[in-house]
């Protein structure tokens, strides 16, 4: 069984709903998740991370996420991390997924392993957000079977 970090990042509770639907498919296939709701570094064990999180107020962090960011902050190297990450979000807004893809430049520039660019879902769309992210899935299930090699 391959274990991913699950790590949440939600203000209102969108991304969260996602990040346990994704769970979910991952669990009913060869992976075992980890559901991280007020994550923290330390208790993230394993290698293979996936950042579910939305985007607060004017392109922030949503409070649950700050104090993993701070963490991710003051960490010198991450090169032994392997990650993807969606973004939940509203296109209207200037500052559409900026916790996303902030999220992911900074651990690439901690120098973790982006597997995928990041995933961008929009709530405007007609799809529901965990829709977007479940289509998305084997394209993730296929990077994360070849990092855990």
């Amino acid at each position: 069984m391959r274990n991913i970090e699950i790590i949440i990042g939600s203000q209102m509770g969108s991304a969260e709903y996602v990040a346990e639907q994704l769970a979910e498919q991952l669990d009913a296939s060869e992976f075992s998740t980890h559901l991280h709701e007020q994550p923290d570094l330390n208790a993230c064990q394993h290698p293979l991370w996936l950042v579910v999180t939305s985007t607060y107020g004017a392109g922030d962090y949503p409070d649950n996420l700050l104090p993993f960011i701070e963490q991710l902050t003051q960490h010198d190297d991450l090169s032994h991390i392997r990650f993807a990450v969606v973004g939940i979000g509203d296109s209207s807004y200037d500052t559409y997924n900026l916790a996303a893809s902030n999220c992911a430049q900074l651990l690439t520039d901690k120098g973790a392993q982006q597997l995928l660019p990041v995933l961008k879902v929009d709530v405007q769309d007609e799809a529901l957000p965990e829709d977007a992210a479940i289509a998305w899935l084997p394209e993730l299930t296929q990077q994360l079977s070849l990092a855990a090699q």
